[in-house]
């Protein structure tokens, strides 16, 4: 499959065919379908969610998804639910990039649970996951009924066939999977690595602008939703399925990308990050770092959301009067950091582009030793224009708690305390 365009808007009711005709005109289930097709609602929300909270598509395919398998347990002991198996420590924690594999490994082979929390029985939380990949997903099909996959690539572009069309995503790009839709990754540039964010949750969603006005952060129409594209392949393939925080796989037959056209607003999209609309101070002080939300996923207490993702992209400052970095400071919610291109500009050295970090409730943290002093003594009459740079937050109302695997992992930087150690004492009082 190619891509062959895309359709601009976010959540917006979409229509589109690769073969004329194919969309019935009126109705979403014609006794006889067009072109010998199948229909098939996938819905992504309860049946009696509010009008502007449902979420459904119906596509029309070459075959149903019921067509496959039994399914059997399928293992890739790196890729799961098993958060906090031992006790969380309020450590901060820090690792360098996700090592390349040596034999060849598939997105979904690839993939390494780092941390979680909530489950998708309950409906809440996340799961963070790293990917290292080399190969494509050749025969290979995958779906999430867990949650819809938010994927940050920070090296090499990914090519993603979907049942509803083809997102060709590129670093500083992001692409989101909803629930239960099945999918392909092949790597245009060979070996990939980036970062997942699985969210059990509530759907993503562009965060209320409040007093920002009707404009900024990012902008709906800067959202871009695949048009239809189909293969009509036979063969022995694989489906696999993460359900209920396990992995299973089953065969097919076919290719269960094979829907001719659809309509709804249920679909895959992609985002550049590049386009996004940073909102910040030009008199003093750093505002919350809120402002930079690009997606959030609410829950059931108002204000307070299941998960947010928000971006530390290029910008100017230029606060007066002001320490520019991000100040020190401890949080009730719980933050997952990675960095997917420059240096991030609250730590001088020791986090590089496909490295992660994770500051749980309430453990401090903030610029390094080195940064503080260099902000410190800086000439605020001239801004200060952070460029060439690209850091994101994944940020949860609960704590985040990592895999033993990540815990115990030869990646791990055990001394990332130490970028603090060098803050000194400036206390001075009056005598």
């Amino acid at each position: 499959m190619t891509t062959t365009g895309y359709m601009s808007g976010f959540g917006n009711e979409f229509a589109t065919e690769a073969i004329p005709g194919t969309l019935p005109v009126g109705r979403n289930s014609p006794q006889k379908v067009a072109h010998g097709l199948y229909a098939e609602q996938l819905t992504g929300s309860a049946f009696t969610a509010p009008r502007g909270e449902n979420r459904r598509s119906w596509l029309y395919r070459i075959r149903p998804a019921a067509m496959h398998g039994t399914f059997a347990p399928f293992a890739q002991p790196r890729f799961h639910d098993r958060f906090g198996e031992a006790p969380v420590s309020p450590d901060q924690m820090r690792w360098n990039p996700l090592p390349t594999p040596e034999a060849p490994k598939d997105f979904v082979e690839g993939l390494y649970t780092i941390a979680g929390n909530g489950g998708s029985d309950a409906h809440a939380g996340v799961g963070i996951h790293l990917y290292a990949a080399n190969t494509a997903m050749r025969g290979r099909y995958f779906y999430s009924a867990d949650g819809e996959l938010l994927i940050v690539p920070q090296q090499g572009r990914l090519h993603i066939a979907t049942e509803l069309g083809v997102l060709d995503v590129e670093p500083q790009e992001i692409a989101v999977i909803p629930r239960g839709v099945r999918f392909r990754v092949e790597l245009p540039d060979g070996a990939s690595r980036g970062y997942v964010c699985e969210n059990f949750g509530a759907m993503l969603r562009l965060p209320g602008l409040g007093p920002i006005g009707s404009n900024g952060l990012a902008n709906p129409r800067d959202f871009l939703t695949p048009v239809a594209a189909w293969e009509d392949l036979d063969g022995g393939f694989e489906l696999i399925a993460k359900f209920n925080g396990h992995l299973w796989h089953a065969p097919i037959e076919h290719s269960p990308l094979d829907v001719v056209g659809w309509h709804g607003n249920y679909a895959p999209y992609k985002y550049d990050l590049r386009r996004f609309n940073t909102i910040g101070s030009i008199s003093f002080d750093h505002p919350d770092p809120s402002i930079f939300t690009v997606l959030t996923a609410p829950s059931d207490t108002p204000g307070t959301a299941n998960m947010d993702f928000a971006i530390f992209p290029p910008r100017w400052l230029v606060q007066q009067d002001t320490f520019r970095p991000p100040w020190f400071h401890r949080n009730v919610a719980s933050e997952f950091m990675g960095l997917i291109h420059g240096v991030y500009d609250a730590k001088a050295e020791g986090f590089a582009p496909g490295g992660c970090s994770l500051h749980n409730c309430m453990s401090g943290h903030g610029p390094d030793a080195a940064t503080f002093e260099k902000a410190s003594s800086a000439d605020l009459s001239k801004p200060d224009v952070i460029a060439d740079t690209m850091a994101f937050m994944f940020e949860t109302r609960a704590v985040l708690k990592p895999t033993r695997q990540a815990v115990e992992a030869a990646h791990r930087q055990r001394d990332y305390q130490a970028c603090w150690a060098g803050l000194q004492k400036h206390f001075a009082p009056p005598r």
